[in-house]
């Protein structure tokens, strides 16, 4: 459990990174706080926070309008948070 509660910890910083980009559109910026928000949720199961997690993110990585070291960015935390599932 603790290496699972570090995992999100080090996903949630990586999103917070992206999203205190201004070069990232605020559409993409105000999913990712979505995915922050989902993540920090306590009182969720871990398994339902890391699936809606995933969904949210493939979503983003989709977006044609995210910069593409962005979007790396992105398919590196959804290689984490599936490597932890």
């Amino acid at each position: 459990m603790q290496n699972t509660v570090n995992t999100v910890d080090t996903i949630v910083g990586m999103l917070s990174q992206i999203q205190e980009d201004f070069s990232v559109p605020k559409s993409i910026r105000d999913k990712i706080k979505s995915t922050i928000s989902i993540l920090a949720d306590s009182g969720a199961d871990a398994t339902i926070k890391c699936d809606r997690s995933l969904q949210e993110l493939d979503d983003i990585a989709s977006d044609p309008a995210i910069p593409v070291y962005i979007r790396t960015q992105i398919w590196n935390i959804l290689s984490i948070l599936e490597s932890d599932k």
